[in-house]
C-alpha cells in the first residue's frame, strides 16, 4: 500500500561518519504542534466526548446517584459523612427560605464530584485492564486463567451498550519500543536478505547508531508520547501519504470490489440509487454513533478515531505537502457520467432521498444526451497527475471554476456511472476478473476523482465497486462500511422483481445540477500532460485476480495453524518460485488496540521464513516438495452477522487490491471468503521484466498446495507414530471447492 510503496522511496541518509544528533528547535516544535493537533480534535468534538467520556456511565446514571442522596437525606442519613454540611457552608446565604434550595444544591455538587470520582476510576481500571497484551501470545483454543480472569475484568468494567467512541477515553497509549529492541528486530528482519558483508556493515552502523544519535531521537519520541495523543500516527499521516508527490492513482488508491458471483440488478441508476442510500444510512448512524466499536474476542476495543473522517472528506494538494479537508456534513453526492459532472442533492427537507427517487436522479444523468465541454472530460486526470503540478493547476482552477471545485470537493462522496460492464463473466471469467480489478485501481485515468476519501463507482451492467483514498484510515475502516453497504442495498432495502428500486419516482425533484468549468486556457496543456501521464501508469499496471477454491479457511483451522500465517508462508514460497530469491515484505498490521493507532509493518521474510521455503525446494529433505518487492495485506470480513453464508453461499464480498510498492515488486491482497475460498488480488507493472501478475499467482497456488500437503503429511506421520490409521494424502486428495456446477441462485448471477 501507500505505506510500504514509501517505504520503498526512502533512502537512509545514515553513513558510517554520521555525528551526533543536537538538540533541534525544528523538532520540538513538530512535537508541540502535535499534541496541539490532538488537543483541537478533542475540543472539536467536545458534546461527543461527553457522552461517550462517562462511559461505562451515562447521563441518567447521575440522576439516579442524586436522587439516591436526596432519599438518603430524606430518610436523616448522610452518605457524605459530612462533606454536604461542609459545601453548603461554602455555599451562598441566600436567606431561611432558601435553606432547602442550599441542601439541594449541595447535594448535586457532592453528587457531581462523586460521580466523576467513580468514572475517574472506571476509565482508570479499564485502561490498565487494556494495557494487557499477554492474550495475543497465546495459542487458538489454549486461554490461561490469567487470561480468563482478565476478560472476566474487562467484561465488568466495560459497560454495557456502548456507542462507537465509547471506549475511546479508556483506550491505553501507544508505548514506545526501546531502541535496542527496534535496532535488535530491524537487523533479524534484513538478516535474510542481505550478504555477510552488507549484513556486517549494517550492524556497524546500526551500533554507531546507538551509540551517537538513539538517546536524542528517543527522548523526542518519549516527550511527543507524553503530549500528543499517538507518538507515531499524525507523523505517520504527513510523511508517508500527505508530503509524497507522486500520483495517488495505484500508488497510493486502493479497491474494493462487489459480490463476486451475483449482481443484485442489471439496472445501473437502480444499482447507483440503493448503493448511494445505504451509504448515506451509515453516514447517519455513523453520526449517531450507533455503529458499535470493533471488539477483539467481543471484548478488547479498538480505536475509532479513524471513522470521523469516511464521508465529506477531500485530499486537497499542495505544492509541499496535501492537507485533509473534512466538512461536518453535506447533503449532496458529486457525479461524473461520460465527461460531465453534476450535483445531485441527497436530502429534502423532509429528510435523506428514497432509493427509488434517487435512481430517477441518476437515470436522468444517463438519459441527459449534452455532450461535455472541452476537457471537462480529462478534468479529473488532474487528481491523477503528481501533487505538485495538481497543485499549482488547482490555484486557477479555483479562481476560475470555484462553484464546480466546491461542489465536487463538498460533496459527501464521488459516484462515477461508467459506460462499460465489469464483473466476472462465464465466457472468460480470468480475464473479465483482472480488467474488473484494474477497471477499479485506476479506470482510464480520468473518470475517478481520486482525492475524495472514496469514490463509488457503477458500471453499466449494475456492477459495483469502490475507489479509496488512503491517508484519511487505513482499509479496515472502508470495509467495514462497504461490508454494511453490500449487505443493506441487496438484503434490506432490496429491489423490486423489474430490477428498479421499490417504491415510487418522485416527479417533483428538480433535474440534477449540471456542473460548468470555466477551464483557462493555460490549463488545458495540463490536462493533457495529466492525462497523458494517467494512461501511461494505468497501462502498466497488470491486475491479476484468482479464488483459490481447493480449501480455504476451515481447512488450515483443522490442523490448528493460523490461517494468516498459513498465507504468507505460501506467499515467501511462491515469490521464491518466482524470483529465485528472498526479499523484504511488508505485510501491514494495525495498531488500533491504542488511542489514535494506524498501521505498522510485520516484516515476514524471517530465518524460520526462509529456512522453510529452502527445505521445501531441497529435493534431499523428507519434506513433501513439488516443483519490498512483495507488500502483502489480508482484507477482513469484520461483520459475519450481515452475511447468511448459509442461505446465500454466492453474497460474499470478493475484496479489494492495491498497486505495487516498487517498479519490479507485486502487491498482493488477500480475503478469506467463507470457510472455503480465499480470493489473491495480485498487481504489478507490465514494465519490469522480473514480474508476472498471473505467473506469481500460478505460484501462489501450486504453494498453498504443496504447504497444505506438507501439513498433511506431517498429520499422517504423528497419527502412524501414534499407532493410528495413516491412510495417505496428498495434493490429489485435498478438498476441492468448485463452483463450475452451482445453478445460479439469482437472475444476474455474473
Amino acid at each position: 500500500m501507500a505505506e510500504a510503496h514509501q517505504a520503498v522511496g526512502f533512502r537512509p541518509s545514515l553513513t558510517s561518519d554520521a555525528g551526533e544528533v543536537e538538540l533541534s528547535a525544528p523538532m520540538l516544535q513538530e512535537i508541540y504542534l502535535s499534541g496541539l493537533r490532538s488537543w483541537k480534535r478533542h475540543l472539536s468534538r467536545f458534546w461527543n466526548d461527553f457522552l461517550t467520556g462517562v462511559f461505562p456511565a451515562s447521563p441518567l446514571s447521575w440522576l439516579f446517584l442524586f436522587s439516591a442522596i436526596q432519599l438518603a437525606w430524606f430518610l436523616q442519613l448522610d452518605p457524605s459523612l459530612g462533606l454536604m454540611e461542609k459545601i453548603k457552608e461554602l455555599l451562598p446565604d441566600w436567606g431561611g427560605q432558601h435553606h432547602r434550595l442550599r441542601g439541594v444544591l449541595a447535594a448535586a455538587l457532592f453528587a457531581s464530584c462523586l460521580w466523576g470520582a467513580l468514572i475517574f476510576t472506571l476509565h482508570v481500571a479499564l485502561r490498565l485492564l487494556l494495557s494487557y497484551h499477554g492474550w495475543l501470545l497465546q495459542p487458538h483454543g489454549a486461554t490461561s486463567s490469567r487470561t480468563k480472569t482478565w476478560l472476566a475484568l474487562v467484561h465488568i468494567f466495560s459497560g454495557r451498550h456502548p456507542m462507537l467512541f465509547s471506549y475511546q477515553r479508556s483506550l491505553p497509549r501507544q508505548p514506545v519500543p526501546s531502541v535496542q529492541d527496534t535496532v535488535r528486530k530491524y537487523l533479524e528482519s534484513v538478516r535474510p536478505v542481505l550478504s555477510d558483508e552488507d549484513f556486517d556493515w549494517t550492524a556497524a552502523l546500526a551500533r554507531e547508531f546507538l551509540r551517537l544519535q538513539a538517546s536524542l531521537l528517543q527522548w523526542y519520541l518519549q516527550l511527543k508520547s507524553w503530549w500528543a495523543s499517538n507518538y507515531v500516527s499524525d507523523w505517520w499521516e504527513e510523511f508517508v501519504y500527505l508530503r509524497s508527490r507522486n500520483s495517488l492513482m495505484v500508488n497510493s488508491n486502493y479497491y474494493m470490489m462487489d459480490f463476486l458471483y451475483v449482481t443484485p440488478t442489471p439496472v445501473q441508476a437502480a444499482r447507483a440509487g440503493n448503493a448511494v442510500h445505504a451509504l448515506l444510512l451509515y453516514r447517519h448512524r455513523l453520526n449517531r454513533q450507533e455503529i458499535l466499536p470493533t471488539l477483539l474476542m467481543g471484548m478488547r476495543p479498538l480505536c475509532s478515531a479513524q471513522y470521523e473522517k469516511i464521508f465529506n472528506t477531500t485530499r486537497i494538494p499542495g505544492v509541499h505537502k496535501d492537507h485533509i479537508r473534512h466538512l461536518r456534513d453535506s447533503r449532496h453526492v458529486a457525479v461524473f457520467h461520460r465527461g460531465r459532472f453534476f450535483r445531485v442533492g441527497t436530502h429534502t427537507q423532509s429528510g435523506l432521498l428514497s432509493p427509488r427517487a434517487l435512481e430517477q436522479q441518476f437515470q436522468r444523468i444517463l438519459d441527459d444526451p449534452s455532450p461535455a465541454c472541452p476537457h471537462e472530460e480529462h478534468l479529473a486526470a488532474l487528481t491523477a497527475a503528481p501533487r505538485d503540478m495538481w497543485a499549482q493547476v488547482r490555484r486557477s482552477l479555483k479562481t476560475q471554476a470555484q462553484e464546480a471545485l466546491e461542489a465536487v470537493e463538498g460533496a459527501a462522496f464521488f459516484v462515477s456511472l461508467d459506460s462499460e460492464p465489469a464483473g466476472l463473466t462465464r465466457e472468460d471469467p480470468a480475464a473479465s476478473l483482472d480488467a474488473y480489478a484494474h477497471a477499479l485501481l485506476a479506470g482510464r485515468g480520468h473518470d475517478r476523482w481520486f482525492d475524495k476519501s472514496f469514490s463509488l463507482i457503477v458500471f453499466s451492467n449494475g456492477k459495483l465497486g469502490l475507489s479509496v483514498e488512503h491517508s484519511w484510515a487505513d482499509c479496515p475502516i472502508s470495509g467495514h462500511m462497504w461490508e454494511f453497504t453490500l449487505a443493506t442495498e441487496c438484503f434490506q432495502l432490496g429491489y423490486a422483481a423489474d430490477g428498479h428500486c421499490k417504491g415510487h419516482p418522485d416527479l417533483s425533484l428538480p433535474q440534477p445540477q449540471r456542473l460548468h468549468w470555466d477551464l483557462p486556457d493555460k490549463i488545458h496543456l495540463s490536462i493533457s500532460l495529466a492525462l497523458r501521464g494517467a494512461k501511461t501508469l494505468s497501462g502498466n499496471i497488470d491486475c491479476h485476480v484468482f479464488p483459490f477454491s481447493h480449501f480455504g479457511k476451515s481447512f488450515i483451522k483443522r490442523w490448528h495453524l493460523s490461517s494468516d500465517s498459513f498465507i504468507q508462508m505460501a506467499l515467501q514460497l511462491a515469490y521464491f518460485r518466482d524470483r529465485g530469491q528472498f526479499c523484504l515484505t511488508y505485510e501491514s498490521t494495525m495498531t488500533r488496540l491504542f488511542l489514535e493507532g494506524r498501521t505498522e509493518t510485520v516484516r515476514s521474510c524471517t530465518r524460520e521464513a526462509c529456512n522453510f521455503v529452502r527445505a521445501m525446494e531441497d529435493k534431499e529433505k523428507t519434506v513433501h516438495s513439488e516443483q519490498w518487492q512483495l507488500a502483502t495485506s489480508q482484507i477482513p470480513v469484520q461483520q459475519i452477522h450481515l452475511f447468511d453464508a448459509h442461505s446465500y453461499p454466492d453474497y460474499v464480498s470478493s475484496g479489494g487490491g492495491f498497486g505495487p510498492a516498487d517498479d519490479h515488486g507485486y502487491g498482493v491482497s488477500y480475503i478469506f471468503m467463507g470457510d472455503d475460498v480465499i480470493t489473491f488480488h495480485i498487481s504489478s507493472k507490465k514494465s519490469s521484466t522480473r514480474t508476472d501478475s498471473h505467473r506469481l499467482g500460478q505460484h501462489i497456488e501450486d504453494a498453498l498446495l504443496d504447504v497444505a500437503a506438507l501439513f498433511q503429511e506431517g498429520q499422517r506421520l504423528k497419527r502412524r507414530g501414534l499407532g493410528e490409521d495413516d491412510s495417505g494424502h496428498s495434493r490429489d486428495s485435498l478438498p476441492c471447492h468448485t463452483r463450475g456446477s452451482r445453478a445460479p441462485t439469482t437472475a444476474t448471477n455474473f
